[in-house]
């Protein structure tokens, strides 16, 4: 699993399990896109708490109407791909992934947030 935090076009900031959309072979292979596997939309609130600093981290699902979990991007759509911050994949692989249990256990509803 290669979880990778996406900036998109859209402005989005996605995390997903990310594999390389390829064509051709060896020396000639090029990037057409990429695979997105149980993606979300991250997004950063300010903490309402008066005593806490900072912000709150929340996830959605990205494009919870698919049946598909593993959704293709064009290679064009995607600005950057970055490591995320341990505390954000610890969220995710949790939250989202939950330990091999299937996206489809998990309420596309709920969002999760973090401190």
């Amino acid at each position: 699993m290669t979880v990778k935090l996406v900036l998109l076009k859209s402005g989005e900031d996605i995390i997903a399990d990310v594999t390389e959309m390829r064509v051709g072979e060896d020396k000639d292979a090029k990037i057409i896109g990429y695979f997105f596997d149980k993606a979300c939309i991250v997004k950063l609130r300010d903490s309402q708490d008066e005593e806490k600093t900072g912000f709150k981290i929340s996830m959605f699902p990205w494009m919870p109407l698919s049946a598909d979990s593993n959704i293709p991007v064009p290679s064009d759509w995607v600005v950057t791909i970055v490591e995320p911050k341990d505390q954000l994949k610890k969220m995710y692989l949790e939250d989202v992934v939950g330990n091999g249990k299937d996206s489809e256990d998990s309420d596309a509803s709920e969002s999760t947030t973090s401190d």
